[in-house]
C-alpha cells in the first residue's frame, strides 16, 4: 500500500508529466525504465531507489529550480517512509515464521501414536531442537532485512558506489592521490596534519556541549544521540557542462566522462581532484519529530598548496539547469574561507525535522590553491548542541585551481574521444 509520503511524491511527478505533454512511453524510454515502472512511480506504488532518476524526470519535464528542491524534499520523505515500512515488516515476518513452526509442533503432538501393526515412523525432533530451528529461521529473516538497511541506510547516497565506469578505470585504482601540505611549495607534498579517518560518533554532554567529532550521518551519543543526519553528494553536477577534474594521466588513458551517479566511482578510480570549482549537495534531515536548529556551516582547511600540475578534463556531456535555492559559496583561495549565501537568500539559522528536511548546494571555488578541506555543521535541539563533520566518506574534500593546465573535452559522435579544448577565458575559474 502506498504511503502518504509516496503519494505526495507521485502527485508532483504526475503534475510535471501532465504539464510536459509527454506520454509515459516517451518519458520511460528517455529514462531507460519500463513504462510500467514509470506508472508505478506516478501512482505512488513505488519510489525510485536513487534521486537521480527523479532528477532526470524533472529535467525532461522542464522543472524549475524551486520544483527541483520540492521534488528532492518529497523523494527524501518517500524514501525514508519506504525504509521504515521495510523495517516494520521484519518483526511480522519473524512472528509468522515462529507461528508456523509452533503449529507444526502442535499438529505433531496431537497425531495418534503408531499401533502395534503400524511400522513406527522415525522419531520427531526434540522440542529443544525445534526451538533451535525456529530461532535460526527468525535470525535469518532479521539478517536479511537488517543487512540492506545497514548498507543502504537512510540518506546515505554518498557512501554507496554504484559506478558503472568502463573497465579501464580500474587501472587507476592505485593512482596517486596527494594531500596538500599546510605550507605552500612548488609541488604537492604529504599532508603533515593528522590524516582524517572515519570520524567517531558524536558525544553530547549533559550540559549540552558536545566533545569530539561526529561522522556525517550522525551517531549515538551520551544523551539521546545526534538528532540530525546529512547525506553528502561530493560530486554533484550544478550544470552538466561545468564539471572539471584534474587527472594525473594522459588523455589516451582516461576513460569517457561519467554521468552524475557514476562520478564518485570515476573520481576514486582515477585519483581525480575537482578542478576550479566543486559542487556539493547536502540533504539534511532530523532523526525525530523534534525540531533541530542549524546554527551555521563552517569551513575547516586541512592543508593548502600550489595547484596540481595535472591535465584538466571537462566531464560534462549535455547541458541543463541547476538548483539554486539554498545555495552557498566558498572561496577556498581566501585566507580564512567561509560559507556565504548566494542569490539573495537568507543566512542561517535554518530548521529541520524528520518530516521537514533541507537541501543545501555549495559551490567551493579555487583558482590559486590546491585545498584539502571539510565542513562542520553547528546544530542545537532542546538543551543540547554540537557540531557534525561533513566530508567525503571520512576524507577531506579536495579542490584545486587549474589555470594554465592542458585542458581536454569529450565530443560525442562516431569517433568519441578526448580532444584538446579550445582556449577559454583565463578567468573561467572564479
Amino acid at each position: 500500500m502506498a504511503t502518504t509520503e509516496a503519494k505526495a511524491f507521485a502527485e508532483l511527478l504526475t503534475e510535471l508529466k501532465d504539464r510536459s505533454g509527454q506520454s509515459y512511453g516517451a518519458l520511460a524510454a528517455k529514462l531507460h525504465v519500463s513504462t510500467s515502472t514509470l506508472h508505478r512511480y506516478c501512482n505512488g506504488d513505488a519510489v525510485p531507489a536513487e534521486f537521480s532518476v527523479a532528477e532526470r524526470f524533472g529535467r525532461l519535464c522542464g522543472a524549475k529550480g524551486e520544483e527541483f528542491v520540492e521534488l528532492h524534499r518529497r523523494w527524501i520523505l518517500a524514501d525514508e517512509a519506504r525504509r521504515r515500512s521495510r523495517s516494520a515488516a521484519a518483526p511480522t515476518a519473524v512472528a509468522a515464521a515462529a507461528s508456523d513452526s509452533a503449529s507444526v509442533e502442535e499438529r505433531a503432538a496431537e497425531s495418534p501414536e503408531a499401533g502395534p501393526d503400524v511400522p513406527a515412523a522415525d522419531p520427531p525432533p526434540s522440542r529443544s531442537r525445534k526451538r533451535l530451528y525456529v530461532t535460526l529461521a527468525a535470525a535469518a529473516v532479521v539478517v536479511a532485512v537488517a543487512v540492506p538497511a545497514v548498507i543502504f541506510g537512510p540518506l546515505n547516497d554518498s557512501s554507496t558506489d554504484r559506478s558503472s565506469v568502463a573497465s579501464e578505470v580500474s587501472e587507476g585504482a592505485a593512482s596517486k592521490s596527494p594531500s596538500p601540505s599546510a605550507s605552500p611549495s612548488g609541488s604537492p607534498s604529504a599532508d603533515k596534519s593528522p590524516s582524517p579517518k572515519a570520524s567517531p560518533s558524536e558525544r553530547v554532554t549533559p550540559s549540552g556541549k558536545e566533545s569530539g567529532g561526529g561522522a556525517a550521518g550522525g551517531g549515538k551519543g551520551a544523551v539521546g544521540g545526534v538528532p540530525v543526519k546529512v547525506s553528502t553528494k561530493p560530486y554533484a553536477f550544478e550544470d552538466p557542462c561545468t564539471q572539471h577534474y584534474l587527472v594525473d594521466r594522459p588523455a589516451t588513458r582516461v576513460p569517457p566522462p561519467p554521468n552524475e551517479p557514476d562520478a564518485p566511482g570515476w573520481v576514486a578510480a582515477l585519483g581525480a581532484v575537482s578542478s576550479g570549482s566543486q559542487y556539493i549537495e547536502l540533504a539534511i534531515q532530523g532523526t525525530g519529530v523534534e525540531t533541530v536548529v542549524l546554527k551555521g556551516l563552517n569551513v575547516r582547511v586541512v592543508g593548502s598548496d600550489a595547484p596540481l600540475a595535472w591535465n584538466d578534463f571537462a566531464t560534462g556531456v549535455g547541458c541543463g539547469g541547476g538548483v539554486t535555492t539554498r545555495a552557498f559559496a566558498v572561496d577556498l583561495d581566501a585566507g580564512r574561507p567561509s560559507v556565504v549565501t548566494k542569490g539573495g537568500q537568507r543566512d542561517f539559522p535554518y530548521k529541520v525535522s524528520e518530516s521537514d528536511p533541507e537541501v543545501f548546494q555549495i559551490s567551493a571555488n579555487a583558482s590559486a590553491r590546491y585545498v584539502s578541506w571539510y565542513l562542520e555543521l553547528e546544530w542545537s535541539s532542546g538543551g543540547r548542541e554540537g557540531t557534525l563533520r561533513i566530508d567525503d566518506q571520512g576524507k577531506p574534500f579536495r579542490t584545486s585551481g587549474a589555470k594554465g593546465r592542458p585542458s581536454y573535452q569529450y565530443l560525442l559522435g562516431g569517433d568519441s574521444k578526448w580532444e584538446t579544448a579550445p582556449v577559454e577565458d583565463p578567468d573561467q575559474y572564479p
